[in-house]
């Protein structure tokens, strides 16, 4: 089975129903309260998408080739605040922007590290990894927000199109999901995602070098996450060190929701999308309705729940499909 014909499937399989729903979902929350569509929600809806969803592509690549990584909320507040420390010290944002990738980049590699060279189980490794990447931002900013006065640096999160209903963050999103979409579907790199993600052994054998394809693929998710952070610090002039807490949670719900396998070998950026369409649609809808913070944790965490229970029926449905194509 070709990975063309693996995407129709999963497609075919998930993104038409998760449509439907996400549209529903939508109507839902507009009936109990119309201003959930008023442009000003439409837009922080938008910022949200853009901050999760970036952050998703990166997650979605490592899904697809059997990896997760549990830190890249933490890369993404760090990525943050290091670009923030370098402004205010005076470094140009360009530059500041291009070194904060950088770092997250770094991030990715240290994950690839102990998991490849040192034969770490991703969960524990990132898991580890986030704590002291958490820790180190504590002990860094002191628990407080770092303030972001250069004009420049903030203006870049702030620029929007269409009289403000387009924030640029969003556009850097989609931008990086159809390029992403494309490096998957259309290259040898992505095919040898889906190929590693699918059966290790049996891209070994097909002269696929799988640790090397493990290694690329976490750095470019720390180097996303990290692009995620600094597009939020520079929108919110401010660069948080609690920001990003549930990135990670966040990311492999819409990822999963969007009909990327949690075990690897299937998805694509379209469903993606849609599956941080429905994400970011039910966490505002919730406030939006007024309902309950406390609760709010809870209704977020069931819909993890149910993505991995719809991966679950979803991969038999494609396992079965793909006997039958």
């Amino acid at each position: 089975m070709s990975v063309k014909s693996r995407v129709k499937i999963t497609a075919r399989f998930n993104n038409l129903p998760l449509l439907i729903i996400t549209i529903a979902v939508i109507a839902v929350f507009y009936i109990l309260n119309p201003n959930f569509l008023s442009t000003d929600s439409i837009r922080n809806i938008m910022n949200a998408m853009s901050f999760v969803g970036i952050i998703t592509v990166g997650m979605t690549v490592l899904l697809i080739g059997g990896e997760v990584d549990l830190s890249v909320g933490a890369i993404a507040a760090f990525g943050g605040i290091v670009a923030g420390l370098l402004v205010n010290a005076g470094v140009p944002w360009f530059a500041a922007f291009i070194l904060a990738i950088m770092f997250g980049a770094l991030c990715g590699a240290l994950s690839a590290l102990l998991i490849n060279a040192l034969g770490f189980m991703h969960f524990i490794a990132t898991l580890g990894l986030m704590m002291v990447y958490q820790g180190l931002i504590l002990v860094i900013t002191q628990n407080m927000m770092i303030v972001i006065p250069h004009v420049e640096f903030t203006r870049i999160g702030s620029i929007s199109f269409f009289d403000g209903l387009l924030p640029l963050p969003f556009v850097v999103m989609i931008i990086l999901m159809i390029v992403y979409g494309c490096l998957l579907a259309r290259t040898n790199f992505g095919r040898s995602v889906y190929m590693v993600g699918g059966n290790r052994r049996a891209a070994r054998l097909c002269g696929i070098n799988p640790k090397r394809v493990s290694t690329i693929i976490y750095i470019n998710a720390g180097a996303l996450s990290a692009l995620s952070g600094t597009l939020l610090a520079s929108r919110m002039s401010t660069a948080s060190p609690i920001v990003g807490q549930a990135g990670a949670l966040d990311a492999i719900t819409a990822a999963v929701l969007g009909g990327v396998s949690f075990k690897g070998g299937s998805g694509g950026m379209a469903g993606c999308f849609i599956g941080i369409l429905m994400l970011n649609s039910f966490n505002a809808g919730l406030v939006t309705v007024g309902f309950p913070s406390y609760w709010q944790i809870v209704a977020r965490g069931t819909l993890l729940v149910l993505a991995l229970c719809l991966d679950f029926f979803m991969t038999s449905a494609r396992n079965r499909a793909l006997e039958q194509d």
